[in-house]
Protein backbone atom coordinates (compact mmCIF):
# COMPACT_ATOMS: atom_id res chain seq x y z
CA UNK A 1 0.00 0.00 0.00
CA UNK A 2 2.77 2.34 1.18
CA UNK A 3 4.98 1.82 -2.13
CA UNK A 4 1.70 1.95 -4.35
CA UNK A 5 1.11 5.41 -2.76
CA UNK A 6 4.40 6.77 -3.10
CA UNK A 7 4.35 5.45 -6.76
CA UNK A 8 1.38 7.24 -7.14
CA UNK A 9 1.91 10.59 -5.68
CA UNK A 10 5.66 10.03 -8.27
CA UNK A 11 3.60 9.51 -11.05
CA UNK A 12 1.59 12.39 -10.05
CA UNK A 13 4.16 14.85 -9.38
CA UNK A 14 5.85 13.42 -13.39
CA UNK A 15 2.37 14.38 -15.19
CA UNK A 16 2.26 17.97 -13.29
CA UNK A 17 6.05 18.38 -14.52
CA UNK A 18 5.15 17.58 -17.68
CA UNK A 19 2.37 19.77 -17.95
CA UNK A 20 4.07 22.63 -16.45
CA UNK A 21 6.79 21.87 -19.35
CA UNK A 22 3.98 21.95 -22.27
CA UNK A 23 2.41 24.87 -21.05
CA UNK A 24 6.20 26.88 -20.63
CA UNK A 25 6.53 25.13 -23.93
CA UNK A 26 3.17 26.36 -25.51
CA UNK A 27 3.66 30.24 -23.93
CA UNK A 28 2.23 32.83 -26.82
CA UNK A 29 4.18 36.38 -27.11
CA UNK A 30 1.48 38.45 -28.38
CA UNK A 31 2.37 42.31 -29.10
CA UNK A 32 0.89 45.09 -31.02
CA UNK A 33 1.69 48.40 -32.10
CA UNK A 34 0.68 51.84 -30.16
CA UNK A 35 -2.93 52.98 -30.05
CA UNK A 36 -5.80 52.09 -29.00
CA UNK A 37 -7.43 49.89 -31.86
CA UNK A 38 -4.32 47.26 -31.54
CA UNK A 39 -4.13 47.55 -27.70
CA UNK A 40 -7.81 46.12 -27.64
CA UNK A 41 -7.67 43.37 -30.60
CA UNK A 42 -3.83 42.17 -28.95
CA UNK A 43 -6.20 41.86 -25.68
CA UNK A 44 -9.26 40.12 -27.61
CA UNK A 45 -6.10 37.78 -29.21
CA UNK A 46 -4.22 37.49 -25.66
CA UNK A 47 -7.84 36.56 -23.66
CA UNK A 48 -9.39 34.63 -26.37
CA UNK A 49 -6.48 31.95 -26.17
CA UNK A 50 -6.04 32.17 -22.43
CA UNK A 51 -9.11 30.63 -22.20
CA UNK A 52 -8.51 27.82 -24.88
CA UNK A 53 -5.82 27.08 -22.27
CA UNK A 54 -2.68 28.44 -23.97
CA UNK A 55 -0.15 30.53 -21.80
CA UNK A 56 0.61 34.22 -23.09
CA UNK A 57 2.74 36.62 -22.60
CA UNK A 58 1.68 40.39 -23.57
CA UNK A 59 4.41 42.73 -24.97
CA UNK A 60 2.19 45.31 -25.74
CA UNK A 61 2.43 49.07 -27.16
CA UNK A 62 5.48 48.05 -29.29
CA UNK A 63 5.67 51.19 -31.40
CA UNK A 64 4.99 51.86 -35.10
CA UNK A 65 4.24 49.28 -38.06
CA UNK A 66 8.36 48.70 -38.98
CA UNK A 67 9.46 48.24 -35.12
CA UNK A 68 6.31 45.77 -34.12
CA UNK A 69 7.40 43.45 -37.60
CA UNK A 70 10.95 43.61 -36.29
CA UNK A 71 9.61 42.45 -33.33
CA UNK A 72 8.00 39.65 -35.22
CA UNK A 73 10.50 38.61 -37.59
CA UNK A 74 13.35 38.69 -35.00
CA UNK A 75 11.28 36.30 -32.20
CA UNK A 76 10.92 38.51 -29.45
CA UNK A 77 7.28 38.14 -30.63
CA UNK A 78 4.91 35.56 -32.05
CA UNK A 79 2.40 37.15 -33.31
CA UNK A 80 0.52 41.03 -33.71
CA UNK A 81 -2.38 42.35 -35.57
CA UNK A 82 -1.38 44.19 -38.73
CA UNK A 83 -3.78 45.53 -41.72
CA UNK A 84 -3.04 44.38 -44.84
CA UNK A 85 -2.80 47.65 -46.61
CA UNK A 86 -0.28 48.24 -44.11
CA UNK A 87 2.08 45.06 -44.68
CA UNK A 88 1.68 45.63 -48.61
CA UNK A 89 2.93 49.17 -48.17
CA UNK A 90 5.49 49.00 -45.69
CA UNK A 91 7.09 45.72 -46.08
CA UNK A 92 5.96 43.78 -49.61
CA UNK A 93 6.10 47.20 -51.10
CA UNK A 94 4.12 46.35 -53.68
CA UNK A 95 1.13 47.63 -55.78
CA UNK A 96 -1.17 49.46 -53.84
CA UNK A 97 -4.06 49.02 -56.18
CA UNK A 98 -5.82 45.50 -56.10
CA UNK A 99 -9.12 43.88 -54.66
CA UNK A 100 -9.05 43.00 -50.72
CA UNK A 101 -8.25 39.09 -51.64
CA UNK A 102 -5.43 39.95 -53.93
CA UNK A 103 -4.04 42.49 -51.80
CA UNK A 104 -4.63 39.84 -48.80
CA UNK A 105 -2.91 36.97 -51.29
CA UNK A 106 -0.40 39.37 -52.60
CA UNK A 107 1.04 40.08 -48.30
CA UNK A 108 0.63 36.08 -47.52
CA UNK A 109 2.27 34.73 -50.28
CA UNK A 110 5.13 37.47 -49.49
CA UNK A 111 5.43 36.66 -45.91
CA UNK A 112 5.15 33.33 -46.12
CA UNK A 113 7.41 33.01 -48.91
CA UNK A 114 10.03 35.51 -47.78
CA UNK A 115 9.59 35.96 -44.24
CA UNK A 116 8.33 32.49 -42.70
CA UNK A 117 5.51 34.47 -41.50
CA UNK A 118 2.08 34.06 -41.93
CA UNK A 119 -1.84 35.23 -41.97
CA UNK A 120 -4.56 33.73 -40.41
CA UNK A 121 -8.41 34.61 -41.52
CA UNK A 122 -8.81 38.19 -41.48
CA UNK A 123 -11.47 39.74 -39.86
CA UNK A 124 -14.12 41.93 -40.87
CA UNK A 125 -12.56 45.50 -40.02
CA UNK A 126 -11.36 47.47 -42.96
CA UNK A 127 -9.11 50.37 -41.31
CA UNK A 128 -8.82 52.40 -44.15
CA UNK A 129 -7.19 55.96 -44.51
CA UNK A 130 -9.87 58.44 -44.04
CA UNK A 131 -8.65 62.43 -45.44
CA UNK A 132 -10.53 65.11 -42.92
CA UNK A 133 -11.10 68.23 -42.35
CA UNK A 134 -13.46 70.63 -41.02
CA UNK A 135 -16.63 71.34 -42.48
CA UNK A 136 -16.06 75.18 -42.52
CA UNK A 137 -12.69 74.10 -44.26
CA UNK A 138 -14.56 71.94 -46.87
CA UNK A 139 -16.99 74.68 -47.13
CA UNK A 140 -14.60 77.40 -48.33
CA UNK A 141 -12.67 75.93 -50.83
CA UNK A 142 -15.37 73.28 -51.79
CA UNK A 143 -14.18 70.11 -50.90
CA UNK A 144 -15.76 66.64 -51.38
CA UNK A 145 -12.96 64.53 -53.11
CA UNK A 146 -9.19 64.33 -52.93
CA UNK A 147 -9.28 65.89 -56.73
CA UNK A 148 -10.54 68.89 -54.87
CA UNK A 149 -8.09 68.85 -51.92
CA UNK A 150 -5.65 69.14 -55.27
CA UNK A 151 -5.42 73.07 -56.13
CA UNK A 152 -6.26 73.94 -52.29
CA UNK A 153 -3.73 71.86 -50.33
CA UNK A 154 -1.21 74.90 -51.02
CA UNK A 155 -3.29 77.23 -48.66
CA UNK A 156 -3.36 74.61 -46.08
CA UNK A 157 -1.53 72.66 -43.19
CA UNK A 158 -1.71 68.67 -42.82
CA UNK A 159 -0.50 66.98 -39.60
CA UNK A 160 0.18 63.45 -39.05
CA UNK A 161 2.73 61.34 -37.35
CA UNK A 162 6.14 60.93 -38.87
CA UNK A 163 5.36 57.73 -40.67
CA UNK A 164 3.04 59.55 -42.45
CA UNK A 165 5.23 61.26 -44.61
CA UNK A 166 7.12 58.60 -45.84
CA UNK A 167 4.67 55.85 -46.63
CA UNK A 168 3.38 54.85 -50.67
CA UNK A 169 -0.07 55.85 -49.07
CA UNK A 170 0.59 58.66 -47.58
CA UNK A 171 1.75 62.02 -48.34
CA UNK A 172 4.16 60.15 -50.84
CA UNK A 173 1.08 59.16 -53.09
CA UNK A 174 -1.11 61.92 -52.26
CA UNK A 175 1.16 63.95 -54.02
CA UNK A 176 1.58 61.55 -57.17
CA UNK A 177 -1.92 60.60 -57.10
CA UNK A 178 -3.30 63.76 -56.53
CA UNK A 179 -0.56 66.72 -56.64
CA UNK A 180 -1.68 67.28 -53.36
CA UNK A 181 1.60 69.52 -51.77
CA UNK A 182 0.40 71.09 -48.15
CA UNK A 183 1.83 74.51 -47.19
CA UNK A 184 2.80 72.83 -43.93
CA UNK A 185 3.64 69.42 -42.60
CA UNK A 186 3.36 69.32 -38.51
CA UNK A 187 4.38 65.97 -37.30
CA UNK A 188 3.04 64.64 -33.89
CA UNK A 189 5.11 62.10 -31.74
CA UNK A 190 2.07 61.05 -30.09
CA UNK A 191 -0.88 59.51 -31.44
CA UNK A 192 -4.39 61.10 -30.87
CA UNK A 193 -3.12 64.36 -31.34
CA UNK A 194 -4.30 65.01 -34.72
CA UNK A 195 -7.75 65.22 -33.88
CA UNK A 196 -7.69 67.86 -31.07
CA UNK A 197 -5.04 69.36 -33.80
CA UNK A 198 -7.84 69.85 -36.13
CA UNK A 199 -11.13 70.70 -33.68
CA UNK A 200 -8.61 73.27 -32.14
CA UNK A 201 -7.96 74.65 -35.89
CA UNK A 202 -4.40 74.28 -35.38
CA UNK A 203 -4.59 72.41 -38.79
CA UNK A 204 -6.36 72.46 -41.60
CA UNK A 205 -6.26 68.68 -42.78
CA UNK A 206 -5.66 65.53 -41.00
CA UNK A 207 -6.25 61.89 -41.39
CA UNK A 208 -8.36 59.25 -39.57
CA UNK A 209 -8.93 55.68 -40.09
CA UNK A 210 -12.37 54.04 -40.34
CA UNK A 211 -13.04 52.70 -36.88
CA UNK A 212 -12.09 56.26 -35.20
CA UNK A 213 -15.34 57.13 -33.69
CA UNK A 214 -14.25 61.19 -33.47
CA UNK A 215 -15.14 61.70 -36.96
CA UNK A 216 -18.57 61.03 -35.98
CA UNK A 217 -18.71 62.90 -32.97
CA UNK A 218 -16.98 65.77 -34.07
CA UNK A 219 -18.99 65.73 -37.33
CA UNK A 220 -15.63 66.25 -39.50
CA UNK A 221 -15.72 65.57 -42.99
CA UNK A 222 -14.40 62.53 -45.04
CA UNK A 223 -12.65 63.60 -48.74
CA UNK A 224 -13.60 60.94 -51.00
CA UNK A 225 -10.80 59.01 -52.05
CA UNK A 226 -12.03 59.24 -55.89
CA UNK A 227 -9.06 58.19 -57.43
CA UNK A 228 -8.43 55.05 -54.89
CA UNK A 229 -5.03 55.60 -53.36
CA UNK A 230 -5.86 53.89 -49.98
CA UNK A 231 -5.98 49.99 -50.42
CA UNK A 232 -8.20 48.21 -48.13
CA UNK A 233 -6.57 47.79 -44.84
CA UNK A 234 -8.00 44.63 -43.54
CA UNK A 235 -7.13 43.79 -39.94
CA UNK A 236 -5.12 40.36 -39.50
CA UNK A 237 -3.21 38.07 -36.95
CA UNK A 238 0.33 37.73 -38.43
CA UNK A 239 1.94 34.70 -36.89
CA UNK A 240 5.39 33.21 -36.97
CA UNK A 241 5.46 29.83 -38.65
CA UNK A 242 7.36 28.18 -35.75
CA UNK A 243 4.69 29.32 -33.08
CA UNK A 244 1.95 27.72 -35.22
CA UNK A 245 3.87 24.56 -35.93
CA UNK A 246 4.28 24.18 -32.27
CA UNK A 247 1.04 24.80 -31.48
CA UNK A 248 -1.63 24.64 -34.33
CA UNK A 249 -4.47 26.03 -31.34
CA UNK A 250 -3.39 29.50 -31.98
CA UNK A 251 -5.21 29.20 -35.60
CA UNK A 252 -8.40 27.42 -34.62
CA UNK A 253 -8.53 29.78 -31.63
CA UNK A 254 -8.15 33.27 -33.67
CA UNK A 255 -9.88 31.96 -37.07
CA UNK A 256 -13.11 31.61 -34.70
CA UNK A 257 -12.43 35.01 -33.42
CA UNK A 258 -12.08 37.13 -36.60
CA UNK A 259 -15.53 37.15 -38.07
CA UNK A 260 -16.46 38.66 -35.08
CA UNK A 261 -14.96 41.73 -35.22
CA UNK A 262 -16.56 44.44 -37.62
CA UNK A 263 -16.05 48.30 -38.22
CA UNK A 264 -19.24 49.18 -36.18
CA UNK A 265 -17.86 46.73 -33.73
CA UNK A 266 -14.34 48.27 -33.12
CA UNK A 267 -15.34 51.79 -33.45
CA UNK A 268 -17.31 50.82 -29.72
CA UNK A 269 -14.43 49.34 -28.63
CA UNK A 270 -11.91 52.10 -29.47
CA UNK A 271 -14.59 54.75 -28.06
CA UNK A 272 -15.36 52.68 -24.58
CA UNK A 273 -11.10 53.17 -24.28
CA UNK A 274 -10.87 56.41 -25.37
CA UNK A 275 -13.82 58.22 -24.99
CA UNK A 276 -15.56 56.07 -21.81
CA UNK A 277 -12.09 55.70 -20.20
CA UNK A 278 -12.23 52.06 -19.61
CA UNK A 279 -9.36 49.68 -20.01
CA UNK A 280 -8.56 47.47 -22.77
CA UNK A 281 -8.19 44.39 -20.66
CA UNK A 282 -11.66 45.25 -19.43
CA UNK A 283 -13.11 45.79 -23.29
CA UNK A 284 -11.62 43.12 -24.39
CA UNK A 285 -13.41 40.78 -21.91
CA UNK A 286 -16.69 42.16 -22.01
CA UNK A 287 -16.36 41.83 -25.95
CA UNK A 288 -15.63 37.62 -25.49
CA UNK A 289 -18.16 37.37 -22.77
CA UNK A 290 -21.13 39.20 -25.31
CA UNK A 291 -19.69 36.63 -27.83
CA UNK A 292 -20.06 33.73 -25.27
CA UNK A 293 -15.85 33.12 -25.95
Amino acid sequence: MILKSVASIGLGVLVALTAATSGFAQTVKIGSKNFTEQFVVAEIYAQALEKAGITVERRLNLGATLIAHSALTNGEIDLYPEYTGTALAAVVKGDLSGSADKIYKDVKDYYEKNLQLTLLEPTQINNGYAIITLPETAEKYKLKTLTDLGPASKELSFGAEGGFGERKDGLPGLKQVYGIEFKDFRIFAKLGIRYSALTSKNIDVSYGFSTDWQIADSNLVVLDDDKHLFPPYYLVPVVRQDALAKNPKIADVLNKVSPLLTNEIMRDLNAAVERDKKEPKEVAAEFLKEKGI
